[in-house]
């Protein structure tokens, strides 16, 4: 007699069903709700497969002998950081030993000098969210170095709030995507909109409706012109007019419509008067007063590789009509990334689209599951990190510098900061080794600096390989949580579905009996346990709902019970509505209480990489002609089809994309025939920074010049150092370089690289990582 269970679960990816027969997954269902549930879902179960779980305490060798001494290990002791293998201790011995450490270097260099910014997204639950409960357990002891923005977005939501008042525009709260299948007749997507990248949302997604509003906007008759080097970045059925632009160039291509619509006198003078300051800045910088070069459409014909025709018929329309301009998050993370978001704010404010239905501007639409579609106006659940006492932070994308360049200078947001000593790195639930550019670099810092590093996580990640203690957590399908976020229209059930594998423990039980020995123990539990802490992020939010929005959410014995709960949600929005009615009565947090299209406070600082209005200016790698006349390629790297960053790489659609183990690399049929490359062949991808080997892939969907190499494939060098990477990880080749000293953020889409065809010995690298975990981990 069958013995099956449904256990409702959530990930980042999406609400589902857990079919459990005797403490084993035998199978998945999409949550019933969800029209277009993600295939990423299939691979959960490879969660339960022990292979890659770490599922003991290990600590490196030479550092347990250091740390059992009571001493700090030495550089060259450090220096053996994956390279040498680790041995098992117990849990009494691991916790001694991690609290230990973080007290040992309290006491001798200060909080600052434990980063414990820990970026990462291993799970959707909002309770064991791995990197606040280290937050949490650190701010009572006396807080710690952490970081500030995401890889995803950093540049642009650091300009937003100088030039809109604040980072909502790209955070979900721009113009919702219902309200654009009701008024939009122009649509221009910089970018990607693709239900691709709107699998994913973090904190969990219960719904998938990215594409059920496209169908609406195209249903409508809306005119779609996408721009993008890759045709794919909008679905075929959309049959938008594709612009196939050069990467990194999309500034010059929006400054050109700007200046176009004030050539023809079509600007909204008006609303540029009232409602917008320092727009004497653009109108000179466009005309060219100080370099005496006018940025019309056939200066960014030259810039862009459009055509300079189609530019100027566009700026005509686009003020004549309602419309929307969207901009991915991608857009942003390049060289000069707030540049792009800036003069999106610049073309919809001149077009006098700003706080009309359907019309303006909204950045990250399609980027995650839940911008643009839904806003939770409600309080989402989540695990309170407390207050930290110092103000001690780097950029997130600036982990390396911080490494290399203890007590060194940073500017951010006009401020100028120094970087910590940094002495223990304490990274929960997260992989900078997927996430982070030019990992040879951060491999030589890595192994240069840090006295201890701590990994707590499900998995043996490059990270993990790379630590110095790793302590093994359970994954989200052995505990339960609960998921939801800003961005999610329910809160979702996560019951735990089968037993810990291993000695595992979760990120709770972990840092609650580490929180003890410090001498924190009873403040970072409060006295809950476990479904305590559920049920009480719960009712915060029932309450919330109830006491804010009259929504009467169900009593969580309810919930929990269905598995899902509705929450308040903001529909048909229009943004700025408020304030483009009595900008007077409304101003925006800024500093002129106005749209920003000129910045005093910008020109004050005298940023040379950040002026003090939108301005194109090119990154040191992008495809101009010197470029292209020497080989070299622009390379992309996006978010991949069939998983989230590096998660489940080797499992369901991710697995099936790639059965090599190699991440593909996209390239036009014409390069390929250049170069002598046949399609579906592997080919040495390379730069200056390092070289990996990836699969190639024809098509026609990718302008000339241009590459893609999707991230996410596991960091698996050959035998000696800065040597081939073999799986296809396209960090390897990324730069480690700002946006700009105003925003600091993550700039991987600047980056070229060349390719030629590969014809060394086919190691398969999944073979090889799991051969060396092997010899690294066993117990010996």
């Amino acid at each position: 007699m069958t013995n099956l269970q449904r256990i409702p679960h959530c990930s980042h990816w999406g609400a589902y069903s857990l079919l459990v027969e005797n403490d084993r997954i035998v199978g998945v269902e999409p949550f019933a709700g969800d029209p277009h549930p993600s295939r990423i879902i299939e691979s959960v179960p490879a969660w339960g497969d022990a292979r890659r779980r770490v599922l003991r305490p290990m600590a490196r060798r030479a550092w347990l002998v250091a740390a059992r001494a009571g001493r700090p290990t030495s550089a060259a002791e450090r220096e053996l950081r994956g390279r040498e293998a680790f041995v098992p201790v117990d849990w009494d011995e691991a916790l001694a030993l991690v609290s230990g450490e973080i007290r040992r270097v309290i006491d001798a260099h200060g909080n600052r000098s434990v980063f414990a910014g820990s970026y990462g997204w291993t799970s959707a639950g909002r309770f064991h969210h791995a990197s606040s409960l280290l937050r949490r357990m650190m701010n009572l002891v006396g807080g710690f170095t952490g970081h500030v923005d995401t890889y995803s977005v950093a540049a642009g939501p650091v300009i937003l709030r100088h030039v809109l008042g604040s980072a909502d525009a790209c955070q979900g709260l721009a113009p919702t995507l219902d309200s654009a299948a009701r008024h939009t007749d122009t649509l221009v997507v910089f970018g990607a909109m693709s239900p691709r990248t709107a699998q994913s949302e973090a904190g969990g997604i219960a719904r998938h409706t990215l594409e059920d509003h496209l169908r609406a906007i195209v249903a409508r008759g809306t005119r779609i012109v996408h721009v993008s080097p890759q045709r794919d970045d909008l679905p075929d059925w959309v049959n938008a007019e594709w612009w196939p632009i050069k990467p990194n160039t999309d500034t010059a291509l929006m400054l050109a419509l700007t200046q176009q619509i004030i050539a023809e006198g079509k600007q909204d003078s008006e609303f540029l008067s009232r409602h917008c300051a320092g727009s004497e800045r653009l109108l000179a910088y466009l005309a060219g007063d100080a370099d005496g070069v006018r940025k019309d459409a056939d200066w960014a014909a030259r810039i862009t590789g459009l055509d300079g025709g189609r530019i100027r018929e566009l700026a005509r329309v686009l003020p004549a009509t309602r419309s929307l301009l969207s901009v991915s998050w991608s857009l942003q993370r390049a060289r000069h990334g707030e540049q792009p978001f800036w003069a999106a704010v610049a073309l919809a404010a001149v077009a006098g689209q700003i706080g009309l239905p359907g019309g303006g501007v909204g950045f990250g639409y399609g980027s995650l599951g839940g911008v643009g579609v839904h806003a939770n106006i409600g309080k989402p659940p989540a695990m309170a990190q407390l207050t930290n006492e110092l103000d001690s932070f780097i950029p997130v994308a600036r982990i390396t510098e911080m490494l290399e360049n203890p007590g060194g200078s940073f500017t951010y947001e006009g401020v100028e900061r120094c970087f910590p000593d940094t002495r223990l790195v304490y990274w929960a639930g997260g992989n900078p080794y997927h996430h982070h550019q030019d990992l040879y670099r951060l491999e030589r810092a890595w192994r240069r600096q840090p006295e201890t590093i701590v990994v707590q996580d499900p998995m043996w990640t490059a990270t993990a390989l790379r630590a110095d203690v790793v302590l093994p957590a359970s994954t989200s399908i052995e505990r339960n949580d609960l998921a939801g976020n800003r961005r999610s229209d329910m809160v979702v059930a996560m019951k735990q579905a089968i037993a810990p594998l291993g000695q595992s423990r979760s990120d709770f039980d972990i840092f609650s009996a580490l929180a003890t020995r410090l001498g924190v123990g009873d403040a970072f539990t409060e006295g809950r346990d476990e479904m305590q802490w559920v049920r009480h992020l719960y009712e915060l939010t029932r309450t919330d709902a109830r006491e804010r929005f009259k929504m009467q959410m169900p009593a969580f014995e309810q919930f929990w019970e269905q598995g899902a709960a509705e929450v308040p949600t903001l529909h048909d929005h229009v943004y700025l509505a408020g304030y483009r009615a009595d900008p007077e009565a409304k101003p925006l947090k800024t500093e002129s209480g106005r749209i920003e299209l000129g910045s005093e406070r910008l020109a004050r600082w005298g940023y040379d990489d950040c002026p003090p209005h939108p301005a194109w200016l090119p990154a040191e790698e992008w495809l101009d002609d010197a470029a292209a006349g020497q080989g070299w390629f622009h390379m992309l790297s996006p978010q991949p089809e069939g998983r989230l960053h590096s998660q489940l790489v080797h499992a369901g659609p991710s697995a099936q994309r790639m059965p090599d183990g190699r991440e593909r690399l996209r390239m036009h049929p014409q390069d390929a025939r250049r170069l002598g490359l046949d399609d579906d062949t592997p080919v040495r991808v390379f730069n200056e920074r390092g070289s990996c080997i990836a699969h190639l892939q024809c098509t026609d969907a990718i302008r000339p010049g241009v590459v893609a190499l999707p991230t996410g494939a596991w960091f698996t060098p050959d035998a000696s150092d800065d040597a081939t990477e073999l799986s296809g990880n396209a960090n390897v080749l990324t730069r480690d370089v700002r946006t700009s000293r105003l925003g600091q953020g993550c700039a991987a889409h600047s980056c070229l690289v060349k390719v030629e065809a590969w014809s060394g010995a086919a190691i398969e690298p999944g073979t090889l990582y799991d051969a060396r975990l092997a010899v690294m981990s066993e117990p010996r």
